[in-house]
C-alpha cells in the first residue's frame, strides 16, 4: 500500500479506532473523520458500525452529512461496516422517517435483521478471494432484503448475503474490525489501489 494513500475513517460513534488499526496494520495512513475538512484529506473512507439512526443524526448536526455524500457519489471508494452498509443503502425497509442513507449502494436492509443485541453471534464465513474461512462477528447486525442486478455478493451467511460489493462501495453486515484477521480489509485496501 502507498504510504501517500489516506484512509478516512468516520469518527463520530461506533468502532472507528479498531477499523482505523486494521487498516494501518496493512500499511495504510488513517484519518479519523469529524468535520468537513477533514474529508480534503482523504483517498477512501471507512463508514464504521455503531447505532445507524445515532450515526445519520450525527452527520447531520456535524454538517458532515452533504460534504461526505458528495465524496461518495463522485466516486471515492468506501466501506461500511453494519451501520455503514445501512447508511450505503438505497433501502431502509425499518428505518425512521428522519433517518438518512447516502442511498449509493443498491441494496435494502432491515435494521438488527439478525437480531437484537442478544442475538449477536459469532461465525465463519467463506469470502471471494479468500484462501480460508474468515470469522465474523455479528452484533445487531442488518440483513439484506434486496440486491440489486450489478452487485457482487462477496459472502453468505445461511444463503444471505453478507458482504457486497458494487464499484467502488464495499459493505459488510458484519465487524470485520473485531476479527483477528485483517483480509477484508486488505479486500478493500485492493480496491482503493485500482
Amino acid at each position: 500500500m502507498s504510504a501517500r494513500a489516506r484512509i478516512g475513517v468516520l469518527a463520530l460513534q461506533g468502532a472507528f479506532a479498531a477499523h482505523a488499526s486494521a487498516l494501518q496494520r496493512l500499511g495504510a495512513t488513517t484519518v479519523e473523520v469529524r468535520v468537513a475538512a477533514d474529508l480534503e484529506q482523504c483517498d477512501a473512507l471507512v463508514l464504521p458500525g455503531g447505532e445507524s439512526t445515532t450515526m445519520s443524526q450525527l452527520l447531520e448536526t456535524s454538517q458532515l452529512f452533504d460534504p461526505l455524500a458528495e465524496r461518495i457519489a463522485t466516486g471515492t471508494p468506501v466501506f461500511g461496516t453494519c451501520a455503514g452498509m445501512i447508511l450505503l443503502s438505497k433501502g431502509i425497509a425499518d428505518g425512521r422517517p428522519d433517518q438518512r442513507s447516502f442511498a449509493v449502494l443498491d441494496i435494502d436492509v432491515q435494521r438488527n435483521g439478525f437480531g437484537r443485541q442478544r442475538d449477536s453471534f459469532e461465525t465463519e464465513i467463506d469470502v471471494l478471494g479468500l484462501d480460508r474461512a474468515f470469522h465474523a462477528v455479528f452484533i445487531r447486525a442488518p440483513r439484506i432484503s434486496r440486491i440489486g442486478s450489478q452487485i457482487e455478493t462477496l459472502a453468505t451467511h445461511g444463503g444471505e448475503p453478507v458482504l457486497v460489493r458494487s464499484k467502488t462501495i464495499m459493505a459488510a453486515s458484519f465487524h470485520p474490525e473485531l476479527a483477528d484477521d485483517d483480509r477484508v480489509h486488505q479486500l478493500f485496501l485492493t480496491m482503493v489501489q485500482g
